[in-house]
């Protein structure tokens, strides 16, 4: 076995060809063109970015100091009202949050314990129920309270946990009510009072959603407590003292006025209050008077109750 120099002996490698050579030259220094180049255009494109920056910063430097110069030297220029003018428009909008303040605004929300009302505040106010009507009520929608209505409330507290106002509606008609009976007063008239209470003195009659006492001894009737309860009654004012809220009425007084407008031979319509084996006493615009059972008809009534029933309305000759 020849040897493995042997082998290799007569073997010959062929020599490098200059032509591939050169080509492979050719690559490399194409390939470093390109990187260059590329070098080159991120280097030009960093350049050109930074030298638009620095042109941005330096307009809006500009800027800024013109626009500097001119609140110093000019606030008010090109500005279309005057600095008194601005004053007065927030005076105009300036919120009054006291309490006993009036102001105005709209109910946009109803539920069943009141309504939200928009009064231009920061933030909304709410009508509790008990606080829209000085009657009683269930709803505020039974008072006329409908989202959408526009109309003066009161300030009359703060509810601390949202820092919402608390407006009402009752105060507002409370005075206008006080001020109604003042006015009836002064004129002297007869008013229709219904019986909604009674305690030892007297009865507590309801007059133009107030309040008022008719004591026993004004009272023209010899009727109980419990026989007036639910009835209208005419009455004239006594006493109307909004500071005591101390209104006294008078039952008498009114009667006594009634029955100067009527005379003898008057015709007018009445009511069957109550039977009696004498007659039956006829209540005429809150007079009561007596009819006789021999008035009664032409014929001989032995039982009244088969003629008359109370609650008949009738015409009578006084």
């Amino acid at each position: 076995m020849a040897t493995l120099a042997q082998q290799f002996t007569g073997l010959r490698c062929p020599p490098i060809s200059h032509t591939r050579l050169s080509r492979r030259k050719s690559i490399t220094q194409i390939q470093q063109k390109l990187l260059n180049s590329r070098k080159n255009k991120t280097i030009v494109s960093a350049v050109a970015i930074s030298n638009a920056e620095t042109r941005e910063r330096e307009e809006l430097n500009q800027l800024f100091e013109e626009a500097y110069e001119r609140c110093r030297t000019a606030p008010m220029e090109g500005v279309s009202f005057t600095l008194e003018e601005f004053h007065s428009a927030l005076e105009k909008y300036d919120f009054n949050s006291e309490l006993g303040t009036k102001v105005k605004g709209t109910v946009f929300c109803t539920d069943n314990r009141g309504a939200l009302v928009d009064i231009t505040a920061k933030s909304s106010a709410y009508l509790p129920t008990q606080e829209a009507c000085i009657h009683k009520i269930k709803h505020v929608e039974e008072a006329g309270i409908v989202p959408g209505l526009k109309e003066e409330f009161v300030i009359i507290g703060e509810n601390e946990a949202d820092d919402s106002l608390v407006l009402s509606l009752r105060m507002i008609q409370y005075e206008l009510a006080w001020e109604r009976c003042r006015q009836l007063q002064s004129e002297d008239v007869v008013v229709k009072g219904k019986v909604v209470g009674a305690n030892k003195g007297g009865v507590v009659a309801e007059v133009e959603g107030l309040r008022g006492f008719v004591p026993f001894s004004q009272i023209s009737s010899k009727s109980t407590a419990e026989e007036l309860l639910g009835k209208d009654l005419p009455l004239k004012f006594v006493e109307v003292d909004e500071e005591q809220s101390r209104l006294v009425l008078s039952n008498r007084k009114a009667m006594a006025d009634s029955q100067a407008q009527l005379g003898i031979g008057s015709v007018v319509i009445g009511t069957v209050q109550s039977l009696k084996p004498y007659g039956a006493f006829i209540d005429i615009g809150g007079i009561n008077g007596l009819l006789h059972v021999s008035q009664i008809s032409h014929d001989r009534v032995a039982d009244i109750a088969t003629v008359l029933q109370p609650g008949d309305t009738l015409k009578v000759c006084l």
